[in-house]
């Protein structure tokens, strides 16, 4: 941080593709307490572009080069999945902070060595599962906390749908796109099943987790017709509470999210939105005795920048991460795999005794 001003976090944006283009610079530019003050990507002509759009700092064709700025405080990982983990450990290596989008990893073991490599430099690294940052998921989240009582199921389910891009196309400016820009040396999209489980099932078993807790065990069952792809997940949490999960890509239909919550004193009910659209989902909490339900207005739906907001502030005022850290980024890479073997074997699995280390 420039002792300039102290309260902003200076931060470096590492790939000026689309996902960088419809949030991330926008969150650097209305965050209360961050600065875009780099950005990179190999692609010089999508940087250069990017840089006449943003008016960043400085501009870096090599990612080396950015991390060995001494004004950089934090890095945003904005990148292809696969990319995620080797990119992070350079800049915890470099001693900077680090935003990864999701999902962290594919692989229990990449999730071990940055959970190594953070211990080592005590820098903080946040997975980027804005959902988190939705201010009727944290209204619900603390009523659960404070006044359900005990929980005895979760319900929620992420339903994508065959219109979606009919919705944001609308929303969203068209991103510039370079033949310049790095690529996995494989197709991401070619298995289907493991793209969209770390793609959308990364964000549904982060809302397990946020609400209910660590997963102990779980058993799912696929369905997949033409591009229809169902998972139906039982979850037993270690809280003792059972849940049940949902998830469906494409559904025919309007977008398809929520969750419901049964507690001993009081239940839960959702909807949460496309992401895209920026509002906060619909959420009433009701408590049994009062005989009433608590429905927030939560008008401030820019999760993402509200996640960027609440990295920095942990940085700043050195407080506990509210957002998803890298253990519980392990526990959504052992849930992907846990499914991936349940459904293999047909059987319940502990997620702790996998049997496949990656996807």
């Amino acid at each position: 941080m420039t002792g300039s001003d102290l309260r902003k976090l200076n931060i470096g944006i590492l790939g000026c593709g689309p996902i960088s283009q419809f949030t991330h610079f926008e969150c650097c530019q209305k965050g209360k307490n961050v600065h875009l003050y780099a950005i990179c990507d190999e692609a010089k002509d999508l940087v250069e572009r990017m840089a006449q759009i943003w008016q960043p700092e400085k501009v870096f064709f090599n990612y080396d080069h950015m991390l060995e700025d001494p004004e950089l405080d934090a890095v945003i990982i904005a990148t292809s999945d696969a990319f995620h983990i080797p990119l992070a450990l350079k800049a915890v290596e470099a001693g900077k902070h680090v935003l990864v989008e999701k999902p962290l990893s594919h692989s229990i073991e990449e999730c071990e060595k940055i959970i190594e490599a953070t211990n080592q430099r005590q820098v903080v690294v946040q997975v980027g599962h804005m959902k988190r940052f939705d201010q009727g998921f944290q209204f619900a989240h603390d009523f659960i906390r404070e006044k359900a009582g005990e929980i005895i199921a979760i319900k929620a389910w992420y339903g994508d749908n065959t219109q979606r891009y009919t919705f944001t196309d609308n929303l969203q400016p068209r991103p510039v796109r370079s033949l310049l820009a790095i690529k996995p040396g494989f197709n991401e999209k070619a298995n289907l099943e493991r793209y969209y489980m770390m793609a959308h099932g990364s964000h549904l078993l982060d809302t397990a987790q946020f609400l209910g807790g660590k997963i102990g065990a779980l058993q799912a069952h696929l369905r997949h017709q033409e591009d229809l792809w169902c998972w139906f997940i039982h979850v037993d949490f270690e809280s003792g509470a059972m849940g049940h999960l949902d998830l469906t890509i494409k559904i025919r239909g309007d977008w398809h999210e929520g969750f419901q919550v049964y507690g001993t004193r009081g239940s839960v009910f959702a909807k949460t939105f496309n992401p895209w659209f920026y509002k906060s989902s619909e959420v009433e909490c009701y408590l049994e005795e009062e005989q009433i339900f608590h429905r927030p207005l939560a008008a401030d739906g820019f999760s993402y920048r509200r996640q960027l907001e609440s990295f920095a502030d942990a940085i700043i005022s050195k407080q506990p991460l509210s957002g998803t850290t890298l253990r519980e980024g392990l526990e959504i890479t052992r849930g992907m795999l846990a499914i991936h073997q349940s459904i293999r074997d047909s059987s319940s699995v502990h997620l702790d005794n996998l049997r496949y280390t990656a996807l």
